[in-house]
């Protein structure tokens, strides 16, 4: 069985990620075409049509998947810093002549076509923690790596918050997965999962409950430790932050979020019933889903998505489509195909000699990962609605163009 390709060389590009790639696009556009065509339209190829200029980003993808190939390997690293400079300089930009599109101010606007410079900060950040680990480092500087890496991401989630688009801000928090391979100590993660812990109870009941649940528990490992001051003095630091947390995730709730942010968080919890409002994406998304039985309806029979009950139904909410024209096999075969990308991303990261293709590997292996498992999440009701598109599926040029340069990037690196 084939597994790489030769293109003339010595060297040979991985065939698996390439059909992979091919299969999922194809997916996406069969998908897009049959939940927006209208057989009462003019003229088949109008630019109105949403799979038309689907199939122009389709196109374009291919061209810009080619030139990367045609590049050496050796500038990605060269460039890593500048490509992610330019891309703040490029979202910062955004805030003042931006367009504003479902709520973010995340949008640049050409003629009929939008760009979002967000999805390419993720490939840019992948590329500059890649660039900042394998440098070498003085020891003095070895004692601020994990700060400045934190920074590093940091930067665009601050302008992203700016723009209002929590979700997109969310997905730089897949870089825990490249951090955490690198050697970040397990405890960042034990705590990432305890403060979403304690967000939620703050959430659902409110800030009361959660001091007074963290009090209780600080009082129980007191009395344990009394006898240690070294644990005594951790235990009251980590019982400040706490409550340091709890009170700044009731502000960024009232006064961060948007009301339709909060809105969709308050019915995911079980807080507020709004059947015709908060909740309908999700009631639609899950009837479609749920219509499409085990083999579902046949293509381009769908009647949730073909008659627009789902909103959103080509960008975040497409997997509605699958579920309902494929069922439950069709989407467990999108869903296999996306997990075989990511695994075949980290496979060959973890073989590479290279540093920083092994590191730029697993940054966007955890970045495609985190968007198709949110995605698929929110879409079934099991995580809350953010706005993230499904990788390679979902109808968007910005989306599209920066997960094709995402993947064809790393397999110029590992040819290399």
């Amino acid at each position: 069985m084939l597994k790489e390709v030769s293109f003339g060389g010595s060297n040979e590009f991985d065939i698996r990620l390439i059909l992979y790639y091919l299969a999922l696009i194809s997916i996406g556009w069969i998908t897009i075409f049959s939940t927006s065509y209208n057989p009462a339209a003019e003229d088949f190829f109008s630019l109105g049509n949403a799979y038309t200029r689907q199939l122009i980003f389709i196109g374009s993808s291919f061209v810009i998947a080619i030139l990367i190939l045609l590049l050496k390997g050796q500038y990605y690293s060269f460039l890593a810093y500048p490509i992610y400079l330019f891309c703040l300089l490029v979202m910062i930009l955004v805030l003042f002549i931006g367009t504003e599109i479902s709520g973010a101010h995340a949008w640049i606007k050409i003629g009929s076509f939008s760009i979002q410079p967000t999805e390419f900060c993720k490939f840019a950040t992948a590329l500059a923690l890649a660039k900042f680990f394998t440098e070498g480092k003085t020891l003095q500087e070895k004692k601020n790596t994990w700060l400045v890496a934190f920074v590093i991401v940091l930067f665009p989630v601050l302008i992203i918050m700016l723009q209002k688009d929590t979700g997109s801000a969310l997905v730089f928090s897949s870089f825990i997965f490249l951090l955490y391979r690198i050697g970040l100590t397990g405890w960042i993660l034990v705590t990432g999962g305890a403060a979403i812990a304690l967000f939620l109870i703050t959430l659902y009941w409110n800030e009361v409950y959660a001091i007074a649940l963290v009090t209780t528990i600080f009082v129980v490992f007191w009395i344990l430790n009394r006898k240690n001051r070294r644990k005594l003095i951790r235990n009251a630091t980590i019982y400040g932050l706490a409550l340091v947390f709890i009170v700044v995730a009731d502000i960024s709730y009232n006064n961060v979020l948007q009301p339709h942010q909060k809105m969709r968080i308050d019915t995911l919890l079980g807080k507020v019933n709004d059947p015709q409002g908060a909740d309908f994406n999700l009631n639609q998304s899950k009837i479609a889903i749920g219509s499409g039985g085990w083999i579902g309806k046949g293509y381009r029979s769908g009647t949730q998505t073909k008659l627009n009950f789902v909103p959103e139904q080509h960008t975040d909410f497409i997997f509605c489509g699958i579920g309902e024209e494929w069922g439950f096999a069709g989407s467990l075969i999108v869903c296999l195909l996306l997990s075989g990308l990511v695994l075949r991303i980290l496979r060959l990261s973890e073989r590479q000699r290279d540093p920083f293709t092994k590191y730029y590997g697993y940054g966007i292996a955890g970045v495609i990962f985190f968007h198709f498992f949110i995605n698929i999440g929110m879409t079934i009701g099991l995580l809350p609605i953010i706005g993230i598109p499904l990788p390679l599926i979902s109808y968007g040029g910005s989306s599209l163009w920066a997960f094709t340069i995402m993947i064809f990037v790393f397999i110029k690196l590992d040819y290399r």
